[in-house]
């Protein structure tokens, strides 16, 4: 018997869940919110997607990951594009987000606050 995971739709999504940071579990072993993906009228992966305070974590990880350096360390401008990249993925929906981001950052809450309003200004203008 083939593994499950070697199933080329089950490789083709493996990427796009590794990236919002969900687990791929076999479609026996689905729980009340999993996802199950069918493929061709057969389950072949079920989902099961982050808690919302895990996303944000993910989101930062992936975004230092992506620049290489703890984000702390990046300049002023390019600390403002994650700001940027964090507001458009709903970072700031979740409940202290900009306190866990201003850390991630090594800002205030004033400076991720002043990152925001100078983008949505800039959105006003255009």
């Amino acid at each position: 018997m083939t593994d499950p995971a070697d199933h080329p739709f089950v490789r083709a999504v493996k990427p796009l869940v590794d990236a919002m940071g969900g687990q791929m579990v076999a479609p026996g072993l689905a729980q009340g919110d999993d996802v199950v993906l069918t493929w061709e009228g057969e389950e072949r992966v079920a989902v099961r997607l982050p808690h919302l305070s895990e996303s944000l974590d993910h989101l930062l990880a992936e975004l230092e990951r992506r620049h290489g350096v703890p984000l702390a360390e990046l300049d002023r401008k390019t600390k403002q594009s994650v700001v940027r990249i964090l507001e458009t993925r709903g970072a700031f929906s979740v409940r202290h987000g900009v306190e866990t981001v201003a850390g991630a950052l090594g800002v205030s809450r004033f400076t991720v606050y002043n990152y925001l309003n100078r983008e949505n200004a800039a959105k006003r203008e255009d």
